[in-house]
């Protein structure tokens, strides 16, 4: 299963292979209480992106076009996409992030477009 979680709940054995998928690492956490297995940092949004969004819940559609422009010129992605996928054979996969919005953030559209991929499959 494919799911989200902050970085600041505490990890659990559901999680299964948690990513981070933030440019920055996350205030305040080590990398013990963090238990990332990966860190797939050129998958977030450039730092240009991410300061102009300041997580404004208005400015979100755009953000969602402009990101998904961004994925689709990034070279990591394909291999970011072959990770999730093979960790998905193995169990859970977490993309863990920092936000503090739920809603109104990067990884809700990353779940998204993984999710459309694992349909696609």
């Amino acid at each position: 299963m494919l799911q989200m979680k902050r970085v600041y709940e505490k990890a659990a054995d559901s999680d299964g292979c948690r990513i981070l998928v933030d440019r920055i690492w996350p205030r305040g956490i080590s990398k013990e209480r963090a238990a990332i297995e990966t860190w797939a940092k050129a998958i977030a949004p450039t730092t240009e992106l991410r300061k102009w969004f300041a997580h404004e819940p208005a400015k979100f559609p755009v953000f969602k076009e402009k990101y998904l422009a961004e994925i689709a010129a990034n070279p990591a992605w394909p291999d970011f996409e072959r990770l999730v996928h093979e960790q998905l054979k193995l169990g859970n996969v977490t993309l863990v992030y920092a936000a503090k919005d739920l809603q109104y953030n990067h990884v809700v559209i990353l779940m998204s477009l993984l999710k459309k991929d694992l349909d696609n499959e």
